[in-house]
């Protein structure tokens, strides 16, 4: 039976710790009041040198832009800009002290953001695990029941997980949800017309029930399978199956929802209807990774003899095809949205494009291109550390995909990856270790009385 070891656990809270040192860094080094925002602008603009002047000043000049379409949703320019979002409030405010607001506000958030795109990041890994788990009961899959206590050890994470994120998208609304200010909403006819789904009392209750319906199915489903090892009959099996199956309606839903209500408000004019699945596609592939990799550590600490590399396939096998399945979806929106250039659309990708060129189409290359590479040979699925070197490629570049999904909707041109965004990483991989390490120790590995067990033992492909 496996047990978390000290030094494991030493190692996972000296992560927490330091996480929590460079997060707490980060919030007090945010900018207080406009003249500090203005040290930090000239202080990056002295960067360039005194030769780019001309450069800075286009840049202020671009701030000031994407910030008004992050906040709005839609490009303007100028003063009309202004107008749109200040109305008649702005009492003759120059578009320089308007545009340091904005900087201000970003810069605030800053630090929030790198903890949700962290916090958010884990999440997923476990709940992607949580769908994963379930599909295997509803459809009945033999070869995967050796790996079902792996499975239950990762989503012991979506508990503090989900409490952890849905904390901050709820206290740290302000800065990530244009739709909360009321000022803006009675201004814009947009969001008024939203404001039936996009509002902060049916935002909170929403929130609620995916966190708890989340954890609900994972309390029982994991409760079932241990009640199996000592049952008489299938009846556990038969209940897990059961709720797998209402689970999955659920997920579906709720993940789907999730996407919009965490995510694509943050830019609210904009939408798309392959968002949702494309998140999805993005915590189904870092999930299945996350199982090869403590599957491969486990078994190679002898804890899981009775995996084979037939059992490592097949989870690669997935990674493959669902890091495919994401690059379609990357593409299909992508694609749809720039060839159309329809104006309230195309701002999306634009600053995307435009202030994160490396890391968008770097994101491209690490999540199609290295897993396509080392995981297309049949025999490279079967040799761990040929599936570890692809997954810690997907995991890296999965990471980014969430760090796209927040950083220009939230903090626009001022993104960086600096100790708080590192300091964010560390708290919530501790947080993982520790809280996975817990949950896998808390049950035998090797599962008993599954129907589907001696199939999945003696399993070869």
């Amino acid at each position: 039976m496996y047990k978390l070891s000290g030094k494991v656990k030493l190692i996972s809270i000296i992560l927490i710790v330091i996480g929590a040192l460079g997060i707490g860094y980060g919030f007090l080094t945010a900018p207080s009041t406009i003249d500090e925002a203005k040290e930090i602008l000239a202080a990056e603009h002295s960067g360039h040198g005194e030769g780019h002047e001309a450069e800075s000043s286009h840049s202020m000049e671009a701030e000031g832009h994407h910030s008004e379409m992050n906040a709005t949703g839609h490009s303007a320019h100028g003063e009309e800009a202004a107008k749109a979002h200040h109305g008649e409030e702005a009492h003759g405010e120059s578009h320089e002290d308007h545009h340091l607001e904005h900087v201000l506000h970003q810069l605030q958030t800053k630090p929030w953001a790198a903890t949700l795109v962290a916090g958010f990041f884990f999440l997923m890994i476990a709940l992607g695990v949580l769908a994963f788990y379930a599909i295997q009961y509803v459809a009945q899959v033999g070869w995967s029941p050796v790996l079902f206590r792996v499975m239950e050890g990762i989503t012991s994470y979506v508990l503090p997980g989900s409490i952890i994120v849905l904390v901050i998208v709820l206290f740290a609304g302000e800065h990530f949800y244009p739709w909360q200010d009321h000022e803006l909403v009675a201004e814009d006819k947009i969001l008024q017309g939203k404001s039936g789904y996009l509002n902060f009392p049916f935002f909170v209750i929403r929130a609620f029930i995916y966190v708890i319906g989340w954890n609900l199915y994972r309390y029982f489903a994991v409760k079932n399978s241990r009640a199996l090892a000592t049952a008489s009959n299938y009846g556990p099996y038969k209940k897990n199956y059961k709720y797998s199956v209402f689970f999955l309606l659920f997920f579906i839903l709720t993940e789907s929802m999730m996407a919009w209500d965490w995510f694509m408000s943050m830019t609210p004019h904009w939408y798309s209807t392959l968002y949702a699945w494309y998140i999805f596609a993005t915590m189904i592939v870092s999930a299945l990774t996350v199982i090869a990799i403590t599957t491969i550590i486990l078994k190679k600490f002898g804890y899981l003899p009775f995996v084979n590399d037939s059992h490592l396939h097949d989870v690669a096998k997935f990674m493959f095809g669902f890091s495919v399945f994401w690059t379609y979806l990357w593409f299909g929106q992508f694609m749809l949205i720039w060839y159309a250039n329809i104006p309230e659309e195309v701002t999306y990708f634009t600053i995307r494009i435009q202030e994160y060129n490396l890391l968008f189409f770097g994101m491209l290359v690490i999540n199609f291109v290295f897993p396509i590479l080392i995981l297309m040979n049949s025999d490279f699925k079967r040799i761990p550390w040929f599936v570890i070197i692809a997954g810690c490629f997907i995991l890296v570049g999965h990471y980014i995909d969430v760090y796209l999904l927040v950083m220009p909707s939230t903090v626009g041109l001022h993104w960086s990856f600096g100790v708080t965004e590192i300091a964010a990483i560390l708290f919530f991989l501790g947080l993982f270790i520790l809280v996975v390490g817990s949950g896998l120790g808390k049950a035998p590995l090797k599962i008993k009385n599954n129907p589907f067990l001696k199939e999945s033992e003696n399993y070869h492909y």
